[in-house]
């Protein structure tokens, strides 16, 4: 499980908001050295998610919306469309055929314990956290 560069970029975006002021995409691209394009299309998730608002027009551009303090990491994930999981089989839906024709699979039980662990240490760091200096 790596934290993609999607979600590398919506952190850097969620820095530059920080302070709680108005920013175009042009200038959080420039300051977090993102591109433009990919910067805009991640401010959109991040607006679904209710993380940012996006105001439009000639004085618009983006601000926080959401308390980072109470937004974890997993949180992030989840809004940008990442899966944490660490192998196929734990996607719901996941069609094993040693599973189907053993009736289980201890390699299965055994990620499904180290995927509970992970997802529960996604969600004990919040942004806050994670994007405060130290």
């Amino acid at each position: 499980m790596v934290i993609t560069r999607e979600t590398d970029y919506a952190l850097r975006i969620l820095r530059a908001l920080l302070d709680g002021e108005l920013h175009t995409v042009g200038e959080i691209a420039q300051a977090e050295l993102l591109p433009q394009a990919f910067a805009y299309k991640i401010l959109k998730k991040l607006e679904k998610a209710g993380l940012l608002e996006i105001l439009r027009g000639t004085a618009g551009g983006c601000r926080l919306a959401a308390d980072l303090s109470r937004t974890s990491l997993y949180d992030l994930m989840t809004a940008i469309g990442e899966h944490s999981s660490l192998s196929a089989c734990m996607e719901p839906g996941y069609d094993c055929s040693w599973r189907s024709s053993h009736g289980g699979c201890g390699v299965h039980c055994r990620l499904l314990e180290i995927q509970r662990k992970l997802d529960a240490e996604l969600r004990a760091h919040t942004l806050q956290e994670i994007l405060s200096d130290p």
